[in-house]
Parts: C-alpha cells; sequence; structure tokens
C-alpha cells in the first residue's frame, strides 16, 4: 500500500516477527520496527531507580503515593539500545504509526513510545486484530488517537498491583520465608488451590453398593438383544449413590431419604432377584438436540488445549502467539466471542464445501459471552483472512504444536457455525420382584444421534476424563411398557465415594474467569508464577499446593481476608473497567485502596480499615509467625497434636499434647526424624498425609525405624531420612540406600550389606590395597588414585579380586564411557512424534527426545512421569533454544612492570573492559543482519498480577 508521495512512515509494532510480517503487507514509503514490548515499567530494585529519586521516601515502590499516585518509570536496560534507534527513526520520518496490539497493554505500550520518544511529528494510533494485508492495510486507513481511558485503567492496574505485592510481600518475607510474593490475582489462585486441597484432606470415603443387570429381550428386531440397567430404588425408596454421603464424614446426609446398600445387602438382594421375571414399566422417549459451542475465547482455548493436546498455559499462549504474529489466526488475546460478518461468511462458505449446504443453519449463529467483567471489544479467536485456509494447507508451513494448535481453532470456529446435534433419547424403568417381596427398579438410558450437525467437526473434552463423549451412542432395544425381559446377570457392584479432583491449569483458569478474577493476558503468567513461586506443583496436570502455600494462606485469611476475597477481587476489576469506560477517576480508586480515604470509591471494608497502607503497618505485631507456619493435621490416639511446620529447609512433622511446646530445630538444623519431629518426603501431596501416613513417617518407612542389631557390633541399624534421601545407620557407619532399594521394603540383611561398604575387595601384589564401593556416578572399584566403573551396584558385593586387578589394569575409556541403557523407554511424544526415553545422568534422571534433555524436577521420579509431563518438560526446553556455550577464557595478559602502581593497573583494566564490551556490541550488532536467525522475541509482558 504506498504512502503519500514523498511522505515516510513509521510503524511500531511489539515483535520482530510481526515486524517482518506487516512490513510485506506496507511497502515503500513504511519503516516497521519492533518495540520488543513494554519499554518502560515501575523501577524492579534499588538499582533502577534514577539518582536523582533516590532519597524519596517513595522510591521504593516507584509510585509516589502522596502525590495523586504518580508512577516513575524508567526504560529497562534490555530496551535502551531499541529506543535509541527508535529515537533515530522518529526523527527521520513524516509520521509514526503506533501498531501496538489491541488491548489496554497495548494501549499502554503505545502511550509509553510517545512518552519516551517525543516525537515532533503526528503521531497516530492504528489498530487491528488479524494480521493480514487487508486488516493492516485497513487499519493504515484508519487510524485514531491514544485511548487515555484504557491508558489510565492499564496504570491504575500496574500501579494496584505494585502496591499489593510491594506491601504484602515484606511481612510474607518476615512472617514466613524470605523471597516470597503475594499479588492481587496470584493470592487468591492459590487460595483457590488450597482451599480444594483442604477439602480433599477432610474428605472422608464412603462405600456404597448397587445392582448391574445384564438384560435381554426375547425378539430385539434390528435391534440390540441386551442392554445394562442399574438398580435405582428399593420398595420405592431411591438406593444411595455418591451425591448423598458427607463428604468430611463419609456417613449419608440427614434427611437424604435413600436406601444404603452394603456389600451383604447387595449379593443377597442380587441372589433374591436370580431367575426372577423383569417387566418394563416405563418408556420416556425425548428429542436430543446440541448447539455448537461460541468460538475460543483466550480462557476457553486454554482449556482445551490443556485437555485435547495436554499443553500448560503458558505453552498454548507461545505457540498462539507465533499464530497471531505470522498471519494464521487473530489476536489470541480476548473474552469476546463474537465473529466478524466476514468471518461468518468464511466459515458458512467452508461448511458449504466441506460439510454441505445441510450442515448450515438457515440464519448465522451469534453468540454471547458468559465471561463476568468482559470488557475486550475484539472478535474470539478464529482462522486470520476471509476466506480460511484448512489445516491441510497450512500443514506443511507449521511445526506439529502449531499446526495443532491452528487445527483446533479452526474446528471450533467452523463447528460454531455448524447445525445442532439432533437425534433422540430414551429413558427406561424396570421393575422385578424378589422372593421376598421386595420391589426392585432399575433404570436405563439410550440415546441414538440421527445428525451429528457440528460434531462432524468438532466435539469438546470434558475435564472428568470418565465423562462420556457427546458424540458417543448408547442404543437400547426397541422396548415398550409391559415388556417382560430376562436377566441373563445379575452383578452386584461396590463404589467409593471419591474427594473433589483437584485442579488442573485448564480449570482453574475456568474458575477465574468464572469469578471474574483476572484477564486474558494474565492467565498463563498466573498459572507460571504460582508454581515458580513454590506455592504449588504439578503431578500430570494436577496442581497440588504446598504446604508454604498453606501458609502463606493461612496467614492472609487472619490477618488480610479481604485482600483475598473473591468478591472483592472481582470488585477491583469492575472498577479498572469504569475507569477504562471513562466513569471513574483512577487516583480516587487508588486512594480509597491505599489510604483507606474513600469517596465514594474503592472497597468500603478496605476504607474502613484504614486502607493497605495501614494494615501491613500498624498490625503487622499481631501475626505470630509460629502460628501461621504451623498447619494442624489431627490428634493422635495418644492426644498429640499432629502439625505440619513450614521451617527454614522445608516442611516438617511434630507433635506434641496440647500445652507443651516442643523444642524447634536448633538454629540452621533441619528436623530430623527423632521424639516429636519427622521430615515429610518430598512429592508428598498434602492430602496424603493421613493418620497411617504420619504414624508411619514418625516411626517407619520414611522416617526413622530401627531394622535390628548388627551381629558383630551389638550397635541398633536405624533407617532413616535426611535431606538428600533415605539412608542406613549404625554407630559411625552411614550409608545411602542404592537405587534399587526402597525404605519400606528394606531389611536387616540388606542394610548390613549397605553399611559393609566401602567393602575391601583384597590386596593387590603390590601391596596396596582394593576396595569397591558406590559414589555420586554409580558403583566403582578403587586401588590408590585409580578407580573404574562398575556395572551394576550388585558387583560391589561379589567382584573378585581378579576382576578388579583386571578393570583397573585396562587403560580408561577415552571420552564418554559406553551409554547405559535407558532407566525407561516411554513411547512417542505427542508433540514432536519422537520416541522419549529417560535417562540417568550426571545430575540425575532425565528425559530426552534424543536433541532436547530436561532434567527431572525435585519430586519426580522415572516411574511416575506420564508422557504428557515429558513432552512439556521438552517443548518448554524447546522454546529456550540450546544453551548458549561458554566461551573459553581470555588468555591472561604478561604481568606489568613491578614499577607499575596500582592506579595505572587499575585505569588500564577500566580501559580494556570498555573496548571489550564495545567490540561485543559492534559484533553483535555486525552479526545481526548476517543470519536469516530466528527474529529475536518480544519480552513476554510482565505479571501484572
Amino acid at each position: 500500500m504506498p504512502s503519500n508521495a514523498g511522505t515516510t512512515r513509521l510503524v511500531i509494532v511489539e515483535s520482530p516477527a510481526k515486524a517482518k510480517t506487516i512490513s510485506g503487507y506496507l511497502g515503500p514509503g513504511y519503516v516497521v520496527e519492533a518495540s520488543f514490548g513494554h519499554v518502560r515499567d515501575l523501577p524492579r530494585n534499588a538499582a533502577d531507580v534514577p539518582a536523582k529519586y533516590k532519597g524519596e521516601s517513595w522510591a521504593r515502590l516507584g509510585v509516589d503515593v502522596d502525590n495523586g499516585f504518580h508512577a516513575l518509570y524508567v526504560v529497562s536496560a534490555d530496551r535502551r539500545q531499541q529506543i535509541s534507534k527508535l529515537v533515530k527513526l522518529a526523527k527521520e520520518v513524516d509520521e509514526i504509526f503506533l501498531a501496538t496490539d489491541e488491548d489496554r497493554e497495548g494501549e499502554a505500550i503505545a502511550w509509553h513510545l510517545v512518552e519516551t520518544l517525543k516525537p515532533k511529528v503526528p503521531v497516530k494510533r492504528m489498530v487491528f486484530h488479524e494480521i493480514t494485508k487487508p486488516a493492516i492495510q485497513a487499519a493504515v486507513a484508519n487510524p485514531r488517537e491514544i485511548d487515555r481511558d484504557l491508558v489510565d485503567a492499564q496504570e491504575a492496574r500496574r500501579i494496584l498491583d505494585r502496591l499489593y505485592g510491594y506491601e504484602v510481600s515484606p511481612v510474607l518475607w518476615k512472617k514466613v520465608m524470605p523471597k516470597l510474593s503475594a499479588g492481587r490475582v496470584q493470592s487468591v489462585a492459590t487460595r483457590i488451590v488450597v482451599e480444594r486441597e483442604r477439602q480433599r484432606m477432610a474428605f472422608r470415603t464412603a462405600e456404597y453398593w448397587d445392582i448391574l443387570a445384564t438384560l435381554a429381550v426375547a425378539d430385539a428386531g434390528e435391534g440390540p438383544r441386551n442392554f445394562n440397567a442399574t438398580l435405582l430404588a428399593l420398595n420405592g425408596d431411591r438406593i444411595a449413590t455418591g451425591k448423598d454421603f458427607e463428604p468430611t464424614t463419609g456417613r449419608v446426609r440427614a434427611g437424604a431419604g435413600v436406601v444404603h446398600l452394603d456389600e451383604g445387602g447387595a449379593r443377597g438382594l442380587a441372589a433374591r432377584l436370580e431367575g426372577r421375571p423383569f417387566t418394563v414399566t416405563r418408556v420416556e422417549e425425548k428429542p436430543y438436540r446440541r448447539r455448537p459451542y461460541a468460538p475460543f475465547i483466550t480462557s476457553t482455548l486454554q482449556q482445551e488445549a490443556a485437555r485435547k493436546l495436554r499443553l500448560s498455559s503458558q505453552q498454548t499462549m507461545r505457540t498462539a502467539q507465533r499464530l497471531y504474529e505470522n498471519g494464521y489466526i487473530t489476536y489470541m488475546r480476548t473474552d469476546s466471542v463474537n465473529l466478524s460478518e466476514t468471518a461468518i461468511s468464511a466459515a458458512r462458505r467452508q461448511i458449504v464445501e466441506l460439510y454441505g449446504e445441510r450442515s448450515v443453519p438457515p440464519e448465522p449463529r451469534r453468540y454471547t459471552g458468559k465471561v463476568k467483567n468482559a470488557q475486550e471489544a475484539h472478535e474470539a479467536i478464529r482462522p486470520a483472512g476471509d476466506n480460511f485456509r484448512t489445516p491441510g494447507e497450512v500443514a506443511k508451513e507449521l511445526s506439529a504444536e502449531e499446526f495443532k494448535l491452528y487445527e483446533l481453532i479452526w474446528r471450533r470456529t467452523i463447528a460454531s457455525q455448524m447445525t445442532d446435534a439432533v437425534g433422540s433419547s430414551v429413558s427406561v424403568r424396570i421393575r422385578a420382584v424378589s422372593t421376598s417381596q421386595e420391589e426392585a427398579d432399575f433404570g436405563a438410558t439410550g440415546k441414538t444421534i440421527t445428525d451429528p450437525g457440528f460434531l462432524r467437526a468438532y466435539v469438546e473434552s470434558s475435564d472428568d476424563e470418565n465423562a462420556e463423549a457427546e458424540d458417543a451412542e448408547r442404543r437400547l432395544p426397541t422396548l415398550v411398557k409391559d415388556q417382560p425381559l430376562t436377566a441373563d446377570e445379575l452383578a452386584a457392584q461396590g463404589h467409593h465415594t471419591q474427594p473433589p479432583s483437584r485442579y488442573t491449569e485448564a480449570s482453574l483458569v475456568k474458575a477465574l474467569e468464572e469469578l471474574g478474577i483476572g484477564r486474558p493476558s494474565t492467565y498463563a503468567s498466573i498459572m507460571q508464577t504460582i508454581q515458580d513461586r513454590g506455592y504449588v506443583t504439578k503431578r500430570g496436570q494436577a496442581m497440588i499446593p504446598t504446604f508454604l502455600a498453606f501458609a502463606v494462606i493461612g496467614l492472609m485469611e487472619r490477618h488480610y481476608p479481604r485482600l483475598i476475597d473473591y468478591d472483592f477481587t472481582a470488585s477491583m476489576e469492575n472498577e479498572l473497567d469504569e475507569i477504562a469506560g471513562g466513569d471513574h477517576a483512577a487516583v480516587d480508586f487508588l486512594t480509597a485502596f491505599y489510604f483507606g480515604s474513600s469517596n465514594g470509591a474503592g472497597d468500603q471494608d478496605i476504607a474502613r480499615s484504614g486502607g493497605l497502607k495501614k494494615l501491613v503497618t500498624e498490625d503487622l505485631s499481631e501475626i505470630d509467625a509460629r502460628s501461621v507456619n504451623s498447619i494442624p493435621l489431627f490428634t493422635d490416639e495418644d492426644g498429640r497434636e499432629v502439625v505440619v511446620r513450614v521451617g527454614r529447609y522445608g516442611p516438617y512433622l511434630q507433635r506434641a499434647v496440647p500445652g507443651e511446646t516442643p523444642a524447634a530445630p536448633p538454629q540452621g538444623e533441619e528436623a530430623s526424624p527423632q521424639g516429636d519431629r519427622a521430615p515429610i518426603p518430598e512429592g508428598l501431596a498434602p492430602d496424603e498425609l493421613t493418620p497411617e501416613k504420619v504414624h508411619e513417617l514418625f516411626l517407619g518407612g520414611s522416617g526413622e525405624r530401627k531394622l535390628g542389631d548388627d551381629p558383630a557390633t551389638g550397635e541398633p541399624i536405624v533407617l532413616k531420612s535426611g535431606r538428600y534421601g533415605p539412608y542406613v545407620s549404625s554407630g559411625e557407619r552411614k550409608s545411602s540406600l542404592l537405587r534399587s532399594q526402597t525404605p519400606d521394603s528394606l531389611s536387616l540383611d540388606e542394610a548390613l550389606r549397605l553399611l559393609s561398604l566401602p567393602r575391601l575387595v583384597g590386596v593387590a601384589p603390590d601391596g596396596v590395597e582394593v576396595f569397591a564401593n558406590n559414589g555420586r556416578y554409580g558403583p566403582y572399584v578403587k586401588q590408590g588414585e585409580e578407580f573404574r566403573s562398575l556395572e551394576s551396584e550388585e558387583q560391589m558385593f561379589t567382584v573378585t579380586l581378579d576382576e578388579a586387578l583386571a578393570l583397573l589394569a585396562a587403560p580408561k575409556t577415552r571420552g564418554r564411557r559406553a551409554a547405559a541403557p535407558p532407566l525407561r523407554e516411554m513411547g512417542v511424544d505427542p508433540l514432536t512424534e519422537k520416541p522419549l526415553v529417560i535417562k540417568d545422568g550426571r545430575f540425575g534422571p532425565y528425559v530426552t527426545d534424543g536433541e532436547f534433555n530436561a532434567s527431572l524436577r525435585r519430586g519426580q521420579t522415572p516411574e511416575a512421569l506420564s508422557i504428557e509431563e515429558a513432552s512439556e518438560m521438552l517443548a518448554d526446553k524447546r522454546a529456550k533454544g540450546p544453551a548458549p556455550r561458554k566461551k573459553a577464557a581470555a588468555k591472561k595478559a604478561p604481568a606489568k612492570k613491578a614499577t607499575a602502581t596500582k592506579k595505572t593497573a587499575a585505569a588500564s583494566k577500566s580501559t580494556a573492559a570498555k573496548k571489550t564490551t564495545t567490540a561485543k556490541a559492534t559484533a553483535a550488532r555486525k552479526a545481526t543482519p548476517a543470519k536469516k536467525a530466528a527474529p529475536k522475541k518480544a519480552a513476554a509482558r510482565p505479571a501484572q498480577e
């Protein structure tokens, strides 16, 4: 698109990839350059604060709270070079177009660019929701001004989150542990996960039984002859199911009015029904209809990508970002389910081409968003362009991960404009009378889909892995009232109630969205933040809170409950929306929150308490650190309270009679499994600390357990759990367990073998002793300073002197020794289709696809690691790229003459350093255009919440 004759325009976007794509659409007369994301932000630490502000009382916050919450913005160190380039370009053009993203963050970046570049030429704002040639040309032709209301809302959000984080986090440092953090949304997200774990810890399972009957019809016609029916009622009273039990007691809910069958009752009833006639008492048939799902928004895309592709929220957003920047999909941060008229037309055309005219409804479908506080105005996430490209058309252009996500978005978009799935559902009731004259009512349901409609293109997944797919059919024979049936089999079935499922990233995003907390642009960063802070770990897809999270949330609930209240956090989103709409002043909102001086703005409870500032300073002395770091579990049979203490070196168990205060571990030491303390093994989830497990930790298993006495010395042999894993101890002797051994099954004989290490194999002819032992890199034999590896741990106890001497006489293997067999072959990576194996490396087990390696994290074991976890770990490694190689150390310069003064030497050293830095910078600049390397990524936006 040519510009006006002689006019040069600078278009500034956020990322280099986007700049490259857009540049191809604009042609000559346009210079397209990237800002690399945010160009300014509040200072991260004292070093970022400019010298003239260092003496200010508010410099720590980066916000002058006493003067209208004026924010101190500084240009990031890694952006200064790019800003200099943009300043230079701004002086050489006639017009500037700010083409940052079409949301509050993008609007704020545009404003920061104006404030930083201070251009002397006209500045316009251009927005688009997809990177296609028509969209870019339309954006250039229809620019607008920067929306200051959106900027104010984003700035208020950033300041609010800075005040929250910088004022509350120090409380956690003092009362729980250093280097912790609190955040307006991250703390609420952590609370949601902790509350679910508390429900699981309080859960008491219940057992209930029913009967599954396999029934047959005499003349089935064309339909099936057999079908299953489940016992629903006995003598008119409903049979108890899982929903009828109290989760905290395991007892039937009061007033439920149900029959609770146990195993004996179910088996006895089944026996009494054996051979009895069964009769159909009711048949109800209804039409079945299912409407399509709305197109994707950010949260639903993350949820479905997690369910179907096993991608984390961050993986999903990284992949979607690449698809957007390269022109394959529309903007991926949105809570709008709207499709443009152009998109609807494109979808309907493609449905006709692929599925026929009968699959298109007479009228286009319109969707209304159900997201609380929805505020982004652009479209849902869909394929870009006026004519959607099918997955087959883009397959060769995309990576495996990009292709799968594109296909997911394409299918969802197409399905949203297709016809309903229709069919019929039937419900049948059947009765039999036992030999004891008990009336037993059984039920069965069926579903037949006559026209799958949109289900041809897309079927949504469920968080419940046992849930039936929506396109699944259950066919029943044709049945009529009073029809006789025969029972081929009557099987009593036992069931146990299940605790509420743990959150996954997908279901946690859904919960936050339903509560109206957070925004599309922040969900992925929040998921990552609560894991990086040590508040949540992942086991497969499940998110498990740590005891550190329990301590932090416990402190917040007791002393700052309003700050993690769901409604309060959502109300702040409402007020930020009002600021964005120009209906509210940001200063009033921040004043009410921070100082508590409310003039109709802000939360009244916070205002009455004196605001955040008073809350975290004057009430600090009321917080008892020992109390908040103690998580009560239960009282044992001896009347001792068992609690989890969150200590400096991790959580540990402690028990004492109420009223007593057990001594804390000595300063600088860990809790040891002696008396009233026992360590908690890594990877143990809070709900797994049952009374039985706690007893085991105190007396056995992974705690301390006496295995017996050494017959040679008479000293006790004790199994212990230490910081580096389980070990056996007897007197001064200690030995770690072998990789093939587990604490639960370790015997006294095995412990004696371990304590025999290092084992004297014999004395060589030269008089030097030869030993076999276990080391950091596995079993080995040693003679003097010579070491040779053994092939197996068992050889430490069986290798003979001749065999050891032969190993020691052989030359050392140059380079790497022969590769050991993998610890486990996992199968094929669902993303790359490469085989994955787990190997044992120098620093422990790691998973590899032959190109990238990822070490197993703390708490993960080769046996328990799932293929999805392994795939995710390697995807993260691929996203980061190969680790930079270390440069060889520079040769030292010859020593100066002894007469050189220290001052001269220091000056020379400084000059050399400057030259080196300049040379590196010059080399980097020269190298940049030389290669067609992957474009430099725009820095991730800072986690604002």
